[in-house]
C-alpha cells in the first residue's frame, strides 16, 4: 500500500513523503490517525503543495525551536532522590518527571520530546537530549542527588 505522509513519522519518513506501507499498519494505524492518506492519483498531485506548505512550516517550526534552544542554556533540573549503597536509586527519574521539572521553570516541553535511553537510576549528573525539531536537538543538565539525611531520620522517628 502507498501512502503519502501529512506527518513526520519515526523510522518511517518525513511529512509529505511517499512510502510503501504494509495493509494493516497503513489502514489500522496511519490512516485513523491521520498520519497518511491514501497515494491515489489525485493525491498525488496534492504531493507538490503540500510538499511546499511543508517547507514553509518546517522553517518557522525550526526557527521556534532554534529560539526555544538558546532558552535552555545554562538550565539544570535537579532531582532529590532516596538511594541505597552504590549510589543505586529507590525508583528512577523518568521524562515526564524531568518534563514537570521544566514546566516549573517555564518551559512547557512534551515528555516524548526527551530522548532518555533508560530512566535515570543512579546518582549525579546526566545529559538529557530534547529534540525540539528534527534538526533541532538541546542538552539539558539533569542532577540526581541524594536526599538529605536529616529527613529520613525524622521520618524514622514518626513510624516508632
Amino acid at each position: 500500500m502507498e501512502v503519502i505522509l501529512k506527518e513526520d513519522v519515526a523510522k518511517l519518513g518525513h511529512r509529505g513523503d511517499l512510502v510503501k506501507v504494509a495493509e494493516g499498519y497503513g489502514r489500522n494505524y496511519l490512516l485513523p490517525k491521520k498520519l497518511a492518506i491514501e497515494a491515489t492519483a489525485a493525491n498525488k498531485a496534492v504531493i507538490e503543495q503540500m510538499k511546499a506548505a511543508a517547507l514553509r512550516r518546517s522553517a518557522k517550526e525550526k526557527e521556534q525551536a532554534q529560539q526555544l534552544a538558546s532558552q535552555f542554556e545554562g538550565v539544570t533540573v535537579t532531582f532529590q532522590r532516596r538511594a541505597g549503597e552504590h549510589d543505586q536509586l529507590f525508583g528512577s527519574v523518568t521524562t515526564s518527571e524531568i518534563a514537570e521539572a521544566l514546566a516549573k521553570k517555564g518551559f512547557d516541553i512534551d515528555r516524548r520530546r526527551i530522548e532518555l535511553e533508560q530512566p535515570i537510576k543512579t546518582l549525579g549528573e546526566f545529559p538529557v537530549p530534547i529534540r525540539l525539531h528534527r534538526e533541532v536537538i538541546v542538552r539539558l543538565k539533569a542532577i540526581v542527588e541524594k536526599e538529605a539525611e536529616e529527613e529520613e531520620q525524622e521520618a524514622a522517628e514518626r513510624t516508632e
